[in-house]
C-alpha cells in the first residue's frame, strides 16, 4: 500500500500503469545505498556468489562464452562493485580480448555473434565505455533485412538472430535493441525503425503491422519467440494453428517498441500492456510455467523500469508494488550459497552464475 506520507494521488493510465504526480522514484546513487536491511544482504550473498565463480581467465563459463561473461559485468556493476574491482576488471579484460577486427565481441567460430555482442556492449557502456561505433556497425550488418535478401514482405524481417546465418527471434531481438539502445542510437535510426516491423509481427495482434497468419488465431496482445519462417512459440500452439504468447516475450516486445519510439498510446504498447495486466505474477513466466522463469525476471524489471512507474494496475484494479513484489519473489528463491538456480533447467537456468547474474540484473532494477 502507498503511506501517507506521500502527496500524490494515483490514477489508472490507459497502460494500467499507476500515475503520478512523479514520473519515477529518485534515482539511487548505487544499488549499496539504495538497499536496506535482508535486500542488501540478500544482494552482498549474490555478489560473493558470483565473484567466487569466476573463472581464472576473466570468464563466467567453461565454454569461454562471451554472453554469460557480460551479464556477469553488468551484474557486478549494477549491483555497486566499482570498475576496478578485480572480478570486474578481469571480466572485462576477458571481453576485450574476444573483440574482432569486425567491431564484434565474441569468441572466433561462435554461433553466437549478436547475442554476445550485444551483451559485451551494456557491460562496456555499464563500465564507462562511450564509444561502441564499431559495436553497433557489427551488429546493423547483422540485421536480417535487404542486405540478406529479405524484403520488408518477410516475417524475418529487421530481426536480429544469434548470428546472420541463423533465423532472428525476439530474444536475440531484444538484446539487439537494448545495446543499440545504450549506444545512443535514437529511435528514427532505420535499424530502429526496421527493429520495430519484426516486432510487431512477433505481437499476436492482427493489425496492418502485422498481417501474418497466425496473427488472427489468438489475438491477445502478447508476443511470440519469432514470426519468422512461418512463426515459433516455446509456449506453443493452438489446434487453430495460433502461436500462444508468453510473459518474458511480452516484457520483451513492450520494452523493445518504447526504446524504438513508439508512444504510450500506440495500440501495440497498449495491447502489451494489457496482457500483461491480466497476467502479473511472480509466481511463474505466464504460459512457460517455471521454465525461463530468471530471463523473466530479469527482462520484467528492465521493463517496469522503462516504463517509469512505482506501481502497476493489474485488470482487477489492484495496485502492485512491483520492486517490492520481485524482491520477494528473489528473497525467496535464493540459496544458502548465495546463488540463484532454477529447478526447470531450460535455456541453461540449472546454471547458477548465468541465473544469479539474471537475479542480481533484475534485484537492482527495484532501487531505481
Amino acid at each position: 500500500m502507498i503511506g501517507p506520507s506521500l502527496a500524490t494521488i494515483l490514477l489508472l493510465g490507459p497502460l494500467g500503469v499507476a500515475q503520478t504526480t512523479e514520473t519515477a522514484p529518485p534515482a539511487a546513487s548505487t544499488t549499496a545505498e539504495a538497499l536496506a536491511g535482508d535486500d542488501a544482504a540478500m544482494r552482498d550473498r549474490g555478489v560473493a556468489f558470483l565473484k567466487g565463480a569466476q573463472l581464472d581467465d576473466g570468464s563466467w563459463n567453461e565454454r569461454e562464452s562471451v554472453g554469460a561473461t557480460a551479464l556477469a559485468v553488468v551484474a557486478l556493476l549494477r549491483s555497486g562493485v566499482p570498475v576496478d574491482d578485480a572480478a570486474v576488471r578481469d571480466g572485462l579484460a576477458f571481453l576485450d580480448r574476444h573483440t574482432q577486427s569486425d567491431g564484434g565481441v565474441y569468441v572466433e567460430g561462435s554461433a553466437h555473434r549478436n547475442y554476445d555482442t550485444s551483451l559485451a556492449m551494456l557491460a562496456l557502456k555499464a563500465a564507462g565505455r562511450d564509444d561502441l561505433s564499431d559495436q553497433v556497425a557489427f551488429l546493423k550488418a547483422l540485421q536480417w533485412d535487404a542486405s540478406e535478401g529479405i524484403g520488408e514482405d518477410r516475417g524475418a524481417f529487421g530481426g536480429a538472430g544469434y548470428g546472420s546465418h541463423q533465423r532472428p527471434d525476439l530474444s536475440n531481438t531484444q538484446f539487439f535493441v537494448d545495446a543499440l539502445h545504450e549506444a545512443g542510437l535514437p529511435p528514427d535510426d532505420p535499424a530502429m525503425q526496421k527493429a520495430v516491423v519484426f516486432l510487431s509481427r512477433a505481437q499476436n495482434l492482427e493489425s496492418q503491422h502485422n498481417t501474418l497468419a497466425f496473427a488472427s488465431k489468438i489475438n491477445d496482445g502478447g508476443f511470440l519467440y519469432t514470426p519468422a519462417l512461418g512463426g515459433e512459440s516455446k509456449a506453443g500452439s493452438t489446434d487453430n494453428g495460433g502461436l500462444r504468447s508468453y510473459g518474458s516475450m511480452t516484457y520483451a516486445g513492450l520494452k523493445s517498441l518504447i526504446y524504438a519510439g513508439l508512444s504510450r498510446d500506440d495500440p501495440r504498447v497498449q495491447a502489451a500492456t494489457n496482457w500483461l495486466r491480466d497476467r502479473y505474477t511472480m509466481a511463474e513466466n505466464p504460459g512457460l510455467d517455471q521454465q525461463g522463469l530468471f530471463y523473466y525476471y530479469h527482462t520484467l524489471a528492465k521493463t517496469m523500469h522503462t516504463l517509469g512507474q512505482d506501481r502497476f494496475v493489474t485488470t482487477d484494479d489492484v495496485s502492485h508494488d512491483w520492486r517490492a513484489d520481485l524482491q520477494d519473489a528473489l528473497r525467496k528463491r535464493q540459496q544458502p550459497d548465495g546463488s540463484w538456480i532454477n529447478p526447470a533447467d531450460r535455456w541453461m537456468e540449472g546454471d547458477p552464475r548465468l541465473v544469479t547474474s539474471y537475479a542480481l540484473i533484475a534485484l537492482s532494477y527495484t532501487v531505481e
